[in-house]
């Protein structure tokens, strides 16, 4: 009120093979809005701004009747005109092609193929292993797809179902969906607007229209008309469709219905939006496609040497490329992804955010800026009374929402009620002239009524009042509504000796006119000076707090009732002006400065007024001193204009979705890596449209959380900040994951490409090569997924979104541990061959040498440049411990189990054989660990610590 003015569904896989296009190919939101506003103009000529237009003049323009309604004839003819009072379902495409859609990326391609070839081996276990990953990743996928447009349905879901109207003369209640322009609506307090009004008549009328404007205080409405140009908030003349009545009744006329409503062009919108590909699904389609034409040019030039140098024949070598080409494959690599993300999902849950959709773990950790949503995001959504200005001198109230915790503080020390007893005078005002409720629900206190309302009650719990005895004592006798043409509500109240009191509360200016003198703390009263209390609240208002005064007045005997005569004949006493705002979360204020420590830029987009973002920004420490743009300003920019200026502007107000959806995109077109947080139908496509959409999972609207990747349980912007942090840690994980499995593909590739090269025996053969991919795969690399974050992790700035996940310095790590395995399995095989074992014995030196390596390399990648030969390094992730007892388990049943031998053509291997093979790895170990210690000189000499 304004008295003054998990479920996870996820595919690795890009679901469509045109993600990568749809930054290209991303329309602005100023264009795909104009063209939206374009179209609807086309559809209905006499689309005009109605809150600009007289009650008079838009009856005429919609050939409506106040007192009559539109004939049972007329509803037909418009409803055939303009239909049915409904958003339409967004096309959709039918399930097969869905499904086959999942299969169109090229790592798909190169799982597709190496699942081909393993068939042609004759391996059946292992095709089946790749078809199965590539099956279930798919079938994950269509499910996704069925529910991504779940945000249009939600927003068709906050249409009102049934709306009292007027009709050949008869009030009569109809489906919202018959209504059409001309319609003569009635409101009450609860209901939920069924289309655009034009309002003809309001007695004390306020809606809560936050989920449209991110406005917390619920709007006074009036009838006359406003400037054409006025931003949403302030068409104080209409009543939009999804928005609730908080307070009193009205009668509007219907201007737009469907699509052609503010929350059914919000619905439009959100439909043309593009969603942006992540960071790493980016990376990963064009890693894919790079390494898809090496694998396929390498095999192919292996294939030609063997036949024109080596003379090998045409079927022999057919076999060796293939076995080439299935050794560089890392087919474990789409699975180990998806399972660190998910793990990253279960550590972000602990931390109250809740992924919708597996690649946005990642995404968080690549953010560079986020942008919020003011209300219910930093803020509570809850007002709240701050600060009590008396005669006196200022008060400040501590404690944030409706819960009445918190106390009262003047000139540095704790004030108490009992102290003061001009605080118990102001909690019975704010009690009693009141006609909202407060409950305790489930250990939540919530407001029945007006939101101002509830912060006061709140007020007067922390003054000590009792609600239930204050109200026998003093019973209400008679009542004056508040009516924004006398702006405040008045209240007769007596006590059981028969004394009578009227109690005042509305807009300090309108008030501070009835009043002849001030209360004091001690009880008394003081003169009024007027000019005191006009810079107090000048500079309140300067803070973004709304200000209400509240006023006592003793009537000396019985008074029957109120008339506004008795009002307006003056002689209050003035008590308090209060200050009431929906303060920033204490929490929101700590999360904000971590995250500018890390690097990442916070923005606040709101719908509220510049004043009030302002105030709220300074208090999160976002800026001091720094022009807010309002939406007006936005509006005026062109795209490039824009995305000069929003790099240098934290604060954002009056914004409609149209301007944060532009917003979003012009962070997005400078090349940063954009989260957006919010809770509001009105910030649906601007969620939808970010790198990462966080919603408010308590308090957010269903719409704003079917647009988002990620959902706030707490609805606290600190778990935003803990969730980059996870971000991050998944990140890292996901670049060891990687720098730890290729290293074995390069290894066992570089093994055939050797063994052709120099024409000796094939040492390792392709059911070998995917045995020794997949072990690799589900035991060591799985360890590091749930590898803790490194120390520095969020004090280094946010990673550059254009670097690769494979950076030159992983790319050097993982050819040259490549490397290392290529010498210790090649090594390995021609040792046992020169002292006399069997081929089938010299391959199984050569596989368990390439493990061995890999084993002890895992230690060196729990940390890229850090040395593990520690206590920590060694024992510090007990799943790398049980990772590691687990493979030694499989290798002894690979090496010595009569079905594994004969599946695999391994043979047994002797003592001395596993020393060799044990010594190897611990030079890989020591070696990689040589080549760290090199790096951390390197970059001390070059004066920076960084990975």
């Amino acid at each position: 009120m304004q008295w003054s003015d998990v479920r996870i569904a996820f595919i690795i896989i890009p679901t469509k093979g045109r993600t990568h296009r749809r930054r290209r190919d991303r329309t602005s939101a100023k264009a795909m809005t104009t063209s939206i506003d374009a179209a609807a103009a086309d559809e209905d000529p006499r689309r005009i701004s109605h809150h600009a237009l007289s009650v008079d003049d838009s009856l005429i323009r919609l050939e409506a009747r106040r007192h009559e309604g539109l004939s049972a004839a007329e509803v037909q003819a418009r409803l055939a005109v303009h239909g049915r009072n409904a958003l339409p379902p967004p096309p959709r495409s039918g399930p097969l092609l869905r499904f086959l859609l999942q299969f169109h990326n090229v790592l798909i391609h190169v799982l597709l193929v190496a699942g081909a070839i393993t068939l042609l081996l004759g391996h059946l276990v292992d095709a089946g292993v790749i078809f199965g990953v590539v099956v279930i990743n798919a079938f994950i996928g269509f499910l996704q797809e069925g529910k991504a447009e779940r945000a249009l349905d939600a927003i068709r879901d906050m249409l009102s179902p049934r709306a009292q109207v007027l009709r050949d003369g008869h009030r009569q209640e109809i489906d919202a969906e018959e209504l059409v322009p001309g319609d003569i609506v009635f409101l009450a307090s609860g209901d939920k607007v069924p289309a655009d009004l034009r309002l003809i008549e309001v007695r004390s009328l306020r809606i809560e229209e936050a989920v449209l404007t991110g406005e917390s205080l619920a709007v006074t409405k009036a009838t006359a008309a406003v400037e054409a140009g006025a931003a949403l908030g302030d068409r104080r003349s209409m009543a939009y469709s999804g928005t609730l009545v908080a307070y009193g009744q009205g009668v509007g006329v219907v201007v737009a219905t469907g699509t052609r409503t503010e929350i059914g062009r919000i619905s439009t919108m959100l439909g043309a939006v593009r969603t942006l590909s992540t960071p790493l699904l980016r990376q990963m389609e064009g890693f894919s496609r790079v390494l898809t034409w090496i694998i396929l040019g390498v095999a192919a030039a292996a294939f030609v040497f063997g036949i024109a140098l080596r003379g090998y024949g045409a079927a022999e070598m057919f076999l060796a490329a293939v076995g080439l080409a299935v050794a560089a494959i890392p087919e474990g690599l789409p699975a180990i992804i998806t399972i660190t993300l998910a793990i990253g999902v279960q550590r972000m849950a602990r931390r109250r955010a809740i992924i919708r959709r597996l690649p946005a773990v990642e995404a968080l950790g690549s953010v560079t800026v986020i942008c919020s949503d003011k209300t219910g995001t930093l803020t509570r959504n809850e007002m709240a009374v701050q600060r009590v200005l008396t005669g006196d001198g200022r008060i400040d109230v501590s404690g944030a929402g409706y819960a009445p915790h918190g106390g009262f503080e003047r000139g540095g020390r704790d004030l108490e009620p009992a102290e003061a007893p001009l605080l118990t005078d102001i909690g019975r005002v704010a009690l009693l002239c009141n006609d909202a409720e407060l409950r305790l629900d489930d250990g939540e206190w919530r407001v029945l009524g007006d939101p101002t309302e509830g912060a006061l009650l709140t007020l007067a719990l922390k003054a000590g009042v009792d609600p239930k005895l204050c109200r026998e004592e003093w019973p209400r006798d008679d009542v004056i509504p508040f009516e924004s043409e006398h702006r405040f509500m008045a209240t007769l109240h007596h006590d059981h000796a028969g004394r009578a009191r009227v109690f005042v509360k509305g807009a300090p200016e309108r008030v501070l006119a009835l009043c002849v003198d001030a209360g004091a703390l001690d009880g008394g009263a003081r003169p009024l000076d007027v000019g005191a209390w006009e810079r107090a609240m000048a500079e309140a208002a300067g803070e973004g707090m709304r200000l209400l005064a509240l006023a006592v007045r003793s009537a000396g005997g019985p008074l029957a009732a109120l008339s506004f005569d008795d009002i307006e004949r003056g002689g209050f006493t003035l008590l308090a002006v209060l200050g009431i705002s929906d303060p920033p979360r204490a929490e929101a204020v700590q999360a904000v400065a971590n995250c500018l420590a890390a690097g990442i830029r916070v923005k606040m987009i709101t719908g509220d007024h510049a004043a009030t973002a302002q105030a709220i920004g300074e208090q999160l420490g976002l800026a001091r001193d720094v022009q807010t743009i309002t939406g007006a300003e936005i509006e005026a920019m062109d795209d490039a204009r824009l995305a000069e200026v929003v790099c240098d502007t934290e604060i954002f107000a009056r914004a409609s979705p149209e301007h944060k959806l532009r917003l979003v995109e012009a962070l997005q077109a400078r090349g940063e890596v954009v989260a957006m947080t919010g809770d509001g139908v009105n910030d649906a496509p601007a969620l939808k449209r970010a790198d990462v959409g966080v919603a408010m999972g308590h308090k957010g609207t269903e719409a704003a959380k079917e647009a988002a990747e990620m959902v706030l349980a707490d609805d606290n912007f600190a778990s935003v900040a803990a969730a980059v942090e996870e971000g991050r840690i998944v990140y890292d994980n996901l670049k060891k994951t990687a720098a730890y499995i290729l290293p074995t593909n390069i290894g066992q590739a570089g093994i055939v490409f050797f063994a052709v090269l120099f024409g000796v025996t094939m040492p390792i053969t392709p059911p070998q090569i995917l045995w020794v991919n997949m072990i690799t795969a589900v035991t060591l690399a799985l360890a590091l997924a749930f590898e803790d974050g490194e120390h520095d992790l969020m004090r280094r700035p946010p990673r550059d979104p254009g670097e690769p996940l494979l950076t030159r310095f992983l790319l050097w790590r993982i050819v040259f541990v490549g490397l290392l395995l290529v010498a210790g399995g090649m090594g390995a095989f021609l040792w046992e061959q020169a002292h006399g074992a069997s081929v089938a014995a010299a391959r199984t030196a050569a596989v368990n040498a390439v493990l061995a390596g890999e084993v002890f390399y895992l230690f060196n990648m729990r940390s890229f440049t850090a040395s593990v030969l520690n206590r920590d390094g060694f024992c510090g992730n007990r799943y790398v411990l049980g990772a590691i007892a687990l493979l030694v388990l499989c290798q002894i049943l690979f090496t010595h189990l009569p079905a594994m031998q004969r599946l695999f053509g391994t043979e047994a291997l002797d003592p001395a054989a596993w020393l060799r093979i044990l010594a190897f790895g611990v030079a890989v170990l020591l070696i990689v660990e040589a080549e760290k210690a090199l790096l951390r000189v390197r970059a001390r000499l070059a004066g920076r610590g960084d990975h």
